[in-house]
């Protein structure tokens, strides 16, 4: 991490080890008896050395918090903090970087990392983001995160990124919806498989998932006999991703049924199409 200055502080790190040679890992009475000899700067690169040397982040943090136990209202404690958020997210100990990262905040407020504990905060749900088929919540805690960074924030060198990941996690959802919906659709469950597309289309129209979203409204609405809704499904997909290969899929569908993609009826379909004619849908 740049802001450590970790390639700078290398000799002064290598110095403060073999002062602290002498202390185990564990956080034993022992180890912390001996940390009470030495000053909050020494077990502070203590803490760096292990973060870029040792394969067990879990080290840093115990160095990091000991300054922090130590030193509790020096500079040094509120730079071990940060790094203690830091060094938990590297060792996957995402509730710990949580907590290190929140009380960074709120003991912190106006500081200039106050940016980057945020960003932490957020990152540390991002990153647990699984599969599709899991619950979703860690995504939903994740772009709240994100769009406090983004709002909070929106200067610090954290916002782009922040940016790009608040859209991958909610294609994530989306994705979700989908993987729902063909699931439904495959069974021959229409209604609710139109339910699925229908919230990936009104909701998440911003995603890479509504061309296919619009391609298996067309699917379940001709298994339906619902003739309009399947046109109007097919227009909006052909006005906006004519060259996808989904609206190929789709035209070809409604062809074979002897039907063009155009808007048809007053439905909700209908009134997404006149939205997006008017320039207020995608």
């Amino acid at each position: 991490m740049a802001r450590s200055k970790f390639s700078a502080s290398v000799m002064a790190a290598v110095l403060a080890g073999l002062v602290l040679t002498g202390c185990g890992r564990g956080g034993g009475n022992a180890e912390r008896q001996n940390l009470d000899r030495f000053t909050a700067e020494e077990i502070y690169k203590r803490g760096e050395f292990e973060l870029e040397n040792s394969r067990r982040p879990e080290d840093a943090v115990f160095y990091f918090s000991e300054v922090e136990r130590l030193y509790p209202y020096s500079e040094w404690a509120k730079r071990a903090l940060i790094m203690q958020a830091y060094s938990n997210h590297r060792a996957e100990n995402y509730e710990e970087a949580r907590s290190a990262a929140q009380r960074f905040i709120d003991t912190y407020p106006g500081d200039e990392d106050a940016a980057y504990a945020q960003y932490l905060l957020a990152l540390s749900y991002y990153d647990q983001i699984d599969e599709i088929g899991r619950d979703q919540g860690l995504t939903f805690q994740a772009l709240q995160g994100l769009r406090s960074v983004i709002e909070e924030y929106p200067d610090s060198e954290y916002a782009r990124s922040a940016i790009l990941k608040f859209d991958l996690a909610f294609d994530h959802l989306a994705a979700k919806e989908m993987e729902i919906g063909r699931y439904y659709l495959k069974r021959g469950h229409y209604a609710a498989s139109i339910n699925r597309f229908r919230v990936v289309v009104e909701e998440f129209q911003t995603t890479s998932q509504t061309p296919e979203a619009l391609l298996r409204l067309v699917e379940a609405y001709l298994a339906l006999g619902l003739t309009d809704e399947a046109q109007t499904a097919g227009a909006i997909l052909g006005y906006n991703f004519r060259s996808s290969p989904f609206y190929e899929d789709a035209y070809r569908q409604l062809r074979g049924r002897g039907l063009s993609a155009e808007a048809r009826g007053d439905n909700w379909l209908a009134n997404v199409y006149r939205q997006m004619i008017q320039g207020r849908w995608l």
